[in-house]
């Protein structure tokens, strides 16, 4: 079982998070920037399937995670957040990501360093039983501001308000053989999980809660 380091996200308005126009500017795509918002902005080339998970808030859809299945088979877990982090003295990229590629080499990344590596089955050929691609927290997507635009993705996961919060909750990956389930993990509560088989390996996205039920 994978679990990457918690990948924070402090609450809005906080001073440590900067976009253009500060924290109190009007979420939208174009000051959010960065390299995933402009290829989300594209759609899928052929070939290509994409899952997203994104918080309802009344008419909004606010996008805070996604998952790529790229055209030669490999797979990135894709964290939309704000681009800089205000770190002592400086300002650094965050982009926080998850690639598997074909020789079955998994790495997380954050801040463009590699944080996580593992071996995991290529995909060269088909997989056996499941393959854990993380569980990833803190998650802010109103205060991020990137909104979910549901024809840019294979399928959406639709998640309640207050499920996913800076404090609460999880989204975790995995690839999993046809018919058969994600590896086992401590879940005090699952709110939504959706299976999504129109790609081998199937990929299975779970939404819930790992503390106290």
């Amino acid at each position: 079982m994978l679990v990457p380091s918690r990948i924070e996200i402090a609450p809005q308005g906080d001073p440590a998070l900067h976009i253009q126009g500060g924290p109190s500017a009007r979420p939208n795509r174009a000051n959010v920037g960065g390299g995933i918002m402009h290829s989300l902005m594209k759609r899928p080339v052929p070939g290509e399937h994409r899952y997203a998970v994104a918080v309802e808030e009344g008419p909004d859809l606010w996008l805070t995670l996604w998952v790529k299945r790229s055209p030669d088979g490999e797979f990135f877990v894709m964290l939309p957040r704000k681009p800089f982090i205000l770190l002592p003295f400086r300002f650094k990229k965050w982009n926080p990501h998850t690639s598997y590629h074909l020789d079955g080499t998994l790495h997380m990344k954050s801040y463009d360093s590699i944080m996580v590596t593992k071996s995991c089955q290529p995909l060269t050929s088909p997989i056996t039983g499941t393959e854990d691609l993380g569980y990833y927290a803190g998650h802010a997507p109103r205060s991020v501001g990137v909104v979910c635009d549901p024809t840019l993705f294979t399928g959406v996961v639709k998640v309640a308000p207050g499920v996913l919060t800076s404090g609460e909750g999880g989204v975790k990956v995995d690839l999993v053989e046809p018919g058969e389930p994600p590896g086992a993990f401590p879940w005090t509560n699952v709110a939504i999980q959706q299976t999504f088989s129109d790609v081998v390996p199937w990929v299975v996205i779970t939404v819930g809660s790992i503390g106290s039920p």
